[in-house]
């Protein structure tokens, strides 16, 4: 093992709805199988980690039963979250390779400025992938999962409701496929013109009627054959679902990436609904499509995560890096819903 001593680290709680403080904390030595990680960067998530910002997760389920580190108990404040963390092994425990020390490692772990985490939690960031943009790996994996879902093909034509990070992430990599259409929903300005900067035909502002009559009539609604044949749902408000069925193609796919968590809204079913036999696809990157899991695994998706990162780089997304110590801050920014805050990095370099 790697000269084991005992740390000190800073850790972010959320110690009630719209409350944050950081804490510090000593870590106990790696175990055997265990690494201790000094963290580089951490991302927050505007979307699952603000609806436990604003106690908006239901009381009876788990924030993540498949994170080890998020623990399985039911949610009680104070508790501790986030899930996108890059950082550099220290130490590691008697049984672990010292291999690992130094290397630059992804885990899905609460915000710390160190963590000591099993060695079998951690995945290696490539060589070739900036730390910066490797905190974008859980989002790219749930971008890939979500077109696993949706299944595109020649000629579709999809509407991304969301322009946030999923959002973007995922119009990238549909830029790269043979569609008829592709066109983004959001009603921020600046998302709308990054989404038409990564391959999006056009974006529209849902709060517009004239934008959404011309995203209508892009479709050919008014026709037969016209609607989206596949709509992705990424804005976290489960009332944007009226609208996807409301552009969507008769026998068409609304798929679901947004956790509501408590959110309800009143659905409109009773007219293109019922009669255009939509379907409403849940898509949730914890587990494979069931069709997929013969060839596919996590391992597998991961890969092509990463070769997305390559490819998109998103820490040009990267709109606030941020210490620790102003948390705060950067949560009541996300919580305004500003339109200059689309990802926050901590940065605890």
């Amino acid at each position: 093992m790697s000269g084991q001593t005992s740390q000190n680290t800073k850790q972010l709680w959320f110690t009630e709805p719209f409350q944050v403080e950081v804490r510090e904390q000593e870590l106990p030595s790696p175990v055997p199988d265990q690494a201790l990680v000094r963290c580089l960067y951490s991302g927050i998530s505007a979307g699952t980690e603000m609806l436990v910002y604003r106690g908006q997760i239901p009381s009876s389920m788990p924030l993540d039963a498949n994170l080890p580190a998020l623990g399985d108990g039911a949610i009680k404040y104070p508790l501790r979250y986030g899930y996108a963390c890059v950082g550099r092994v220290e130490q590691v425990g008697s049984s672990a390779d010292e291999v690992w020390v130094g290397r630059t490692v992804f885990s899905f772990q609460p915000h710390a400025s160190h963590f000591v985490s099993d060695v079998s939690e951690l995945i290696q960031v490539p060589d070739d992938v900036d730390p910066e943009a490797a905190v974008y790996l859980a989002n790219m994996d749930t971008a890939v999962n979500l077109l696993q879902d949706a299944r595109p093909q020649l000629g579709d034509r999809v509407i991304l409701l969301g322009q946030g990070i999923l959002g973007l992430l995922v119009g990238g990599i549909l830029s790269e496929f043979p569609l008829a259409a592709l066109y983004g929903v959001d009603p921020m300005s600046q998302r709308r013109a990054l989404g038409e900067e990564i391959g999006t035909i056009a974006c529209f502002d849902p709060n517009s009627p004239a934008d959404i009559n011309a995203l209508k009539n892009k479709l050919h609604l008014d026709q037969a054959r016209g609607g989206a044949d596949i709509v992705v749902e990424l804005t976290g408000s489960p009332g944007a679902l009226n609208l996807a069925v409301e552009l969507c193609a008769y026998s068409g796919r609304i798929i679901v990436g947004s956790w509501y968590g408590s959110k309800t809204t009143e659905l409109k079913l009773g007219e293109r609904f019922h009669r255009n036999r939509i379907s409403i696809v849940s898509s949730q990157v914890s587990t494979i499509s069931p069709e997929l899991r013969g060839r596919w695994d996590k391992e597998r998706r991961l890969s092509v995560a990463w070769d997305r990162i390559r490819k998109l780089e998103p820490q040009q997304f990267i709109s606030h890096r941020l210490t620790l110590s102003d948390a705060a801050d950067a949560y009541r920014l996300l919580d305004s819903v500003s339109e200059e805050a689309l990802q926050i990095v901590f940065d605890y370099r």
